[in-house]
């Protein structure tokens, strides 16, 4: 910034008269306690005349130094010059003509300049300059007295620590004095009150007064105080209201650069950690970490982790904690290695608190022990506060982030009925408000239609069985040929019969897997199998080779053979994967030709509810037509499951066959949304029928014999009445046309279901080989 006079339009002269008159008048006001100061004054003027007029040329202050520090103490005492930060400047001009010892060590370069910056970018402080000098000559020649009093700040680094300090500089003007280089202009009344209007707009008053009419003769007494504390705390408090700056790396770097000049501790380091539940988020810390920023890069640490430590201390003590050295505290959790590699030998940690719950935690460490004293205690209580706010901002921004994430992944809530849910919690405010009792009101949506379809895998328990019964049977052989070879190296009894046992153990899962079977396997194996294995390798190295191929075979991530369970799982997810894709995206076109409610789960397969009605419609408009497409739609959708079925086949490692199946019901029924449960659920025992046939169709057999409903490559639609059955032949008929569905139609009766009886089906096949149903669905499968 360009301090000197040069966008300074007023001549600035430096000139000690104002203070001589200054004094003398005092001296003749009060005689007889300051005559004394008189006859110094006039000694003074006495052997240095010049200093009496305007001073042009700055080495007659050299000449007259001892004279020039006399002056200045007659005003000014020398206790007042040796124990604060004081300097004496020409008006307006920021170069110091007489300094007092603390000023110079803290503001002046060595060419006399000061040190470091003002709080005010270019632009402003020379603006300010000028409005100041203008109002001084508006207050003494036309009597218009306005003030304007903004605070001008230095920030310069610190001698000692290199990290900034605030400094407010204070300006006296006592003894300075405005001269009008000729008659100074008359201002009309029209003037004034345009010169009122427009205070704070230099050009408009340099076009009124030009400049060049006057002058500023004295100079300005300069005394500078520390208020590095207030603006340090005042940045935080802008800083923190932004969420970045502890978010960030960048940010929080910048808030413990604050917090090192706040402390006057250019080593320290910040960490801050929020608190939620069981986990502790360590949000962000000044010292190099791999991951930091919150909630994306956040490391999250189970709260268990810190049992025993300093930082449970200070939760459970609520008060601000003084560790002067980590290396002498006794903690469970952190070694004398731990703590070395981290940097930090002295600690203070505060616990962060919200309407008296703590929240998280704030903490300042130094590489050095015995760092932080009592006083630093207060400091830390000062922005405790602070950092409370930040740190609960950041909390609910998290927590609505998550709720965001369940209602878009979660459908208790579906978009279709959000309006209902959203007239309710109105409801519910406007009572809270009016101070009555309230809870949310029950929502209920009657006459609605169900459609239910699955996608099931065909035999996954069975496969699943089968690989976990081929991958233990595996293990026990790695873990039998290991005590083989070490028995061959150096036969022993106990080695035999723990052969013996594993043999035993192999036969048995060989013929066959009952339950607790693995468990059982799986804790025999750790505990009396791979526990002598340290021993074992000392056997020679066959047994070495035997172990080595044993532990290569163990997924680290189990701690057991996990080969085919891993294809058959692998298999499964990337079917499920595809199967939910095609759905979801029918399903979106679907329900863009009229809403409706829709809920998909995973197993081995997928399956889905539907409901549609004019109840779930904010204005009710509904009309059959729409559930009568939905039900074609299922259809037509079953069919593009059994293709991509098919279609995956040859990309996985397990083939996997899948089944179709739906149910049909036309008697509409009403649903609830159970707010403990936070999922809708028929409402009344007559509905529950249907949730009753849906948790029991699985097992659902034809009649007369042992073959199941569902069988893969075909489409089963169960019904009770045959106006359902009506239908749904119809929709058959049609993609049968269309080259969908093929074969022989089937109308059959099913054994009954507990609770359950008079349940009909019709089942078709599904045609893989048409043209039609390819070019249908073939764009989710690319």
């Amino acid at each position: 910034m360009d301090e000197s006079m040069g966008n300074f339009p007023f001549r600035c002269v430096l000139s000690f008269k104002p203070l001589i008159d200054y004094l003398n008048k005092t001296t003749k006001a009060f005689s007889e306690t300051r005559s004394f100061i008189g006859e110094e004054l006039q000694e003074i003027i006495r052997q240095a005349p010049e200093l009496y007029g305007p001073i042009e040329d700055i080495s007659i202050l050299e000449r007259h130094q001892d004279s020039v520090q006399k002056l200045m103490n007659l005003e000014f005492p020398s206790a007042y010059w040796e124990t604060g930060a004081y300097g004496a400047v020409v008006p307006y001009y920021m170069r110091p003509f007489f300094v007092s010892s603390h000023f110079k060590r803290l503001f002046l370069n060595e060419d006399g300049t000061l040190l470091g910056r003002f709080n005010l970018e270019e632009e402003m402080w020379n603006r300010g300059r000028i409005i100041k000098a203008y109002l001084f000559i508006l207050k003494e020649y036309y009597g218009i007295q306005q003030n304007l009093d903004y605070p001008i700040i230095r920030i310069v680094p610190d001698p000692d620590t290199g990290l900034d300090r605030y400094f407010k500089m204070n300006l006296d003007a006592r003894f300075v004095e405005a001269h009008a280089v000729k008659e100074p202009k008359v201002l009309t009344a029209q003037e004034r009150d345009f010169i009122l209007e427009h205070l704070t707009e230099p050009e408009v008053l340099q076009e009124i007064l030009p400049p060049e009419g006057f002058e500023l003769h004295g100079f300005t007494v300069i005394h500078a105080m520390d208020v590095t504390a207030s603006e340090v705390l005042s940045a935080l408090e802008r800083d923190l209201i932004d969420q970045e700056s502890i978010v960030s790396r960048e940010g929080f770097l910048r808030v413990q650069q604050r917090l090192q000049i706040f402390f006057r501790r250019p080593e320290l380091v910040a960490g801050l950690a929020a608190i939620q539940e069981d986990q502790a988020l360590l949000l962000n810390t000044g010292c190099q970490i791999t991951r930091s920023c919150i909630f994306a890069d956040s490391r999250h640490v189970p709260i268990a982790e810190f049992e025993g430590t300093v930082y449970q201390r200070a939760v459970q003590g609520g008060e601000i904690l003084l560790v002067p050295d980590i290396l002498k505290e006794h903690s469970p959790k952190l070694t004398e290695e731990d703590i070395l590699q981290t940097g930090i030998r002295s600690l203070l940690i505060a616990p962060l608190y919200y309407k008296g719950d703590c929240i998280g935690t704030l903490d300042l460490g130094s590489p050095q022990p015995g760092e932080f004293g009592p006083m630093d205690v207060l400091l830390m209580g000062q922005i405790q506060p602070l950092f409370s706010m930040a740190v609960k901002r950041a909390l609910d921004d998290f927590d609505n982030r998550v709720q965001g994430i369940i209602k878009e992944k979660c459908t208790a809530i579906h978009p279709t009925v959000e309006w209902r849910f959203r007239k309710a919690a109105l409801q519910h405010l406007e009572n809270l408000r009016m101070g009555r009792a309230s809870d949310m009101e029950s929502i209920v949506f009657k006459d609605v239609y169900p459609l239910y379809g699955v996608t099931d895998i065909r035999g996954s328990t069975n496969e699943r069985n089968r690989a976990i019964q081929k991958d233990l049977a595996e293990h026990l052989d790695l873990a039998l040929k290991v005590v083989q070879s070490a028995n061959e190296a150096k036969p022993l009894l106990i080695l035999q019969e723990l052969a013996g046992r594993i043999g035993a153990h192999l036969e048995r899962i060989q013929y066959g897997l009952g339950t607790g079977d693995e468990l059982s396997v799986m804790k025999f194996l750790r505990t009396e199998v791979e526990s002598i294995f340290p021993h074992l390798k000392g056997f020679g190295l066959k047994v070495n080779r035997a172990i080595e191929a044993y532990e290569a075979a163990i997924d680290p991530n189990v701690g057991t053979v996990y080969r085919l369970r891993q294809e058959f799982e692998e298999s499964v997810s990337l079917l499920n994967d595809r199967l939910a894709a095609y759905l979801d995206q029918e399903e979106s076109e679907a329900q863009a030709i009229f809403p409706h409610f829709f809920e998909r789960h995973r197993t081995d397969g997928v399956d889905y509810l539907i409901y549609i009605g004019s109840s779930l419609m904010e204005h009710g408009d509904f009309n059959e037509l729409y559930l009568k497409n939905l039900r074609l739609w299922q259809l037509k959708v079953a069919c593009g499951m059994a293709w991509h079925t098919e279609q995956l086949k040859s990309s996985i490692k397990v083939p996997l066959d899948t089944a179709h199946l739906i149910l049909m019901q036309d008697t509409p029924l009403s649903i609830r949304f159970r707010f403990d449960e936070k999922r809708f659920d028929v409402d009344g025992a007559y509905d529950i029928r249907q949730e009753i046939i849906k948790s029991r169709l699985d097992k659902a057999v034809v009649k007369g014999g042992r073959e199941r409903l569902t069988q893969p490559g075909k489409i089963a639609v169960v019904y009770s009445h045959t106006e359902e059955a009506k239908e749904m032949r119809r929709h058959i008929d049609f993609l049968k046309s269309e080259g969908y569905l093929t074969g022989e139609l089937e109308t059959l009766d099913l054994e009954d279901l507990p609770g359950v009886q008079g349940l009909r089906s019709l089942r078709v096949s599904v045609n893989l080989e048409s043209q039609a149903l390819s070019q249908g669905v073939k764009r989710m499968a690319n």
